[in-house]
């Protein structure tokens, strides 16, 4: 009882302090609204800007395509070369404006192709529902869009029209690979799959690889490039500064490539992870620089700088289906043998009869597919078979399409320029604009 008459004695202090403790319970709901209001703005703000810097950093890779195009084919095909990287970054962007993104993002979750077709508006309010701009994101799912096309640019070089070459471009962008897109990242019958491919290894790079083949087998080698009874004629490039800049600004792109690829930046954890894919990304490209550098040093008895070029590459290709999850030597492990493998492939590619100028078939298609099967064994979530099937499934698909427009455009305008055009260069026959005046007759 003693207990209970001392409660009551302050029970009119209680019902005096009622109100003022209402009144700071308000308080303190309005504050945590205001604060999760910030917390969503900022959220919405890092993430934006996480698009925007990974945007155009993918959009710099344009650039460093071209570089190392122009530094690998003949002084007398430079200026085409140039002309094709800025035209076709052109095009991606328009055909990915007009219908790609709709065809690539509007897709019905786990079907095989949408019927979204549109070109895309964006409203001048923002919209924190989404956790970023709608602008942002298209921007940096189209910079995606170019470098599928910029891998094709290089293989072909140095023989096809122009026009052709332009014509399957708009093709490329507007369908081929909004629809493989589709199938992973915009939730289609891939993604119900389990298949996994953090920023592109098979759905970029693969896709480009893919598309290059078919145009190299269709269009034939370079006049020259191969010999009888099995020789084969080395055509060196005209300008290794060039493909070694060209090559430094690919890297530094990778690191908007994979580390936007987390699409997101507004925590904590988010950061954490941008950073830690940067690290995996760049220790894979020099895992598979120095394989490179020791693989022809004892194969050749000599360094190839090209190889070493395509060396970093393959290797950055490599991780690119999963910069996150492996430890740093897995990751570069993973860049080691994508470098390996694409070294191998090279002299395999000549024994077919593969004319591939720049090495895009070895760098984007072979470990593109290796580094899309090696995520199987880095992120303990994914297993191997929904792996192959994706790898198998964009193969299959990307090839026989690509193939049938190759032949198509082959079989009516023509893809290939006449032996004498190819003989002066197509900077004199295309374009009359030659890159080096001094050095071409």
């Amino acid at each position: 009882m003693s207990y209970l008459r001392k409660s009551i004695k302050f029970l009119p202090l209680l019902i005096l302090a009622t109100p003022a403790l209402t009144a700071h319970a308000d308080e303190l709901a309005d504050l945590t609204a205001k604060l999760e209001a910030s917390d969503a703005q900022n959220a919405y703000i890092f993430n934006t800007l996480l698009f925007l810097i990974g945007g155009f950093l993918v959009m710099w890779m344009a650039a460093g395509f071209a570089m190392l195009e122009a530094g690998l084919v003949r002084t007398k095909n430079v200026s085409m070369q140039c002309l094709k990287n800025i035209s076709l970054y052109a095009v991606a962007g328009i055909m990915f404006w007009l219908i790609g993104y709709s065809f690539a993002y509007g897709i019905t979750e786990g079907a095989y192709i949408s019927t979204n077709l549109g070109w895309q508006s964006f409203g001048a309010s923002a919209d924190n529902s989404s956790g970023y701009s709608a602008a942002s994101d298209w921007f940096f799912q189209m910079v995606f869009c170019a470098t599928t096309a910029s891998i094709v640019s290089g293989t072909l070089a140095e023989r096809i029209k122009f026009w052709p070459f332009l014509l399957f471009t708009a093709l490329l962008t507007g369908f081929i690979y909004p629809i493989v897109a589709s199938w992973e990242w915009g939730t289609g019958w891939l993604d119900a799959l389990g298949f996994a491919d953090f920023a592109g290894s098979t759905l970029v790079h693969s896709t480009g690889g893919w598309a290059a083949l078919a145009g190299a087998i269709i269009l034939g080698a370079r006049a020259g490039k191969y010999g009888a009874n099995g020789q084969i004629n080395p055509i060196p490039g005209s300008n290794m500064t060039l493909a070694t800049l060209g090559v430094f600004i690919l890297w530094l792109g990778w690191f908007g490539f994979n580390g936007a690829s987390q699409l997101a930046m507004g925590t904590i954890s988010d950061v954490t992870d941008v950073s830690k894919i940067f690290v995996n990304t760049n220790m894979a490209a020099c895992a598979g620089v120095v394989v490179a550098v020791f693989y022809t040093q004892f194969r050749y008895k000599k360094i190839d700088l090209t190889m070493a070029l395509n060396g970093a590459l393959a290797g950055l290709v490599a991780i690119t289906a999963e910069p996150l999850t492996p430890s740093v030597p897995a990751a570069m492990l993973v860049g080691a043998i994508g470098s390996l493998l694409a070294m191998l492939t090279v002299p395999l590619l000549d024994k077919l009869k593969i004319d591939d100028v720049v090495g895009a078939i070895p760098v984007h298609l072979v470990a593109g597919i290796f580094g899309t099967l090696a995520v199987a064994f880095t992120n303990p979530d994914v297993k191997f078979m929904p792996q192959l099937i994706g790898v198998v499934a964009v193969g299959v698909f990307v090839f026989s399409i690509s193939a049938v427009l190759w032949f198509a455009l082959k079989k009516t305008i023509g893809i290939r320029v006449s032996e004498e055009e190819e003989y002066v260069g197509l900077d004199q026959a295309e374009l009359g604009v030659a890159a080096y005046p001094e050095f071409v007759s």
